[in-house]
């Protein structure tokens, strides 16, 4: 453990805290930033690895008495909390950040074969606001999703607002970058027979009546247009939540986490 304290932000191996409000530098650097405490309390408690930490000296000594850094191997810089409030947002980073590594991608068999059946995934389809994908994430976390299919023209869940609305939930479940989300929803109705689940508005089935006790995956379109065709022409099936008042739809967080304590709700009574 490499302990560094300093006085100013003009430390080498800081960059990546002063380029917050330029996240895709950072997935172009295969890193992302996490920010605040209960979601470094949680990066350290996974196997992602650290690069470093930034924090203020009250934090060091609480993480230290708690024993989270046994065994670790990073830099930790350690500042007044004068310096770290010139950093943006300090009211959401608190003055306690880590730089680690996005993990490396599986295989989408490689994903598939470690989990349980049936099995339940939830696939991105161009979502593109990363707080959303976060409250999403954390909604498949808490709710007992097997592994997240990210679409390519979706954010990616390591983008720092979406890490932060996560809360860290994150590191906790196999996320897979998909470069043809359609081919590869195709290869999990073939090789593993799962059923493929739009959420979707239009000629459409009420919720009420699903099923959702087989091998599933639930996809989530985009905030705007909702789900591209060509991913609603290989869907099994239509689904949506029904509204009233006039209201259109829900925002896509607050759908996911319906249409999701529906499948858990319908697979606990099957146990």
């Amino acid at each position: 453990m490499n302990i560094i304290n300093i006085e100013s932000l003009g430390q080498t191996g800081l960059e990546p805290y002063l380029t917050l409000r330029r996240p895709v530098e950072h997935l172009q650097q295969g890193i992302f930033v996490a920010e605040g405490e209960k979601v470094v309390h949680r990066l350290l408690a996974s196997s992602l690895l650290i690069r470093s930490m930034l924090l203020t000296h009250d934090w060091y000594s609480k993480l230290e008495t708690e024993g989270l850094f046994e065994k670790k191997q990073f830099d930790i810089f350690i500042a007044d909390k004068s310096v770290l409030e010139t950093i943006v947002g300090f009211n959401l980073h608190q003055g306690i950040m880590a730089v680690a590594e996005t993990p490396k991608q599986n295989s989408l068999d490689s994903i598939v074969q470690k989990l349980n059946r049936p099995y339940f995934f939830v696939a991105l389809d161009g979502l593109v606001h990363a707080e959303n994908v976060g409250v999403v994430v954390r909604n498949c976390a808490g709710l007992g999703v097997g592994a997240i299919l990210i679409g390519k023209n979706s954010s990616s869940p390591y983008l720092r607002r979406a890490v932060r609305n996560s809360m860290g939930s994150v590191f906790a479940l196999p996320i897979y970058h998909s470069t043809n989300l359609r081919d590869d929803l195709l290869s999990l109705k073939k090789d593993y027979s799962v059923k493929i689940i739009s959420a979707h508005l239009t000629n459409s089935s009420n919720i009420n009546s699903a099923d959702f006790g087989k091998d599933i995956c639930i996809i989530l379109g985009n905030e705007g247009y909702g789900i591209s065709d060509n991913i609603i022409n290989i869907s099994d099936e239509l689904i949506s939540i029904p509204m009233e008042n006039n209201t259109d739809s829900l925002n896509v967080s607050s759908a996911s986490a319906i249409f999701l304590y529906e499948v858990q709700r319908q697979r606990t009574q099957l146990k």
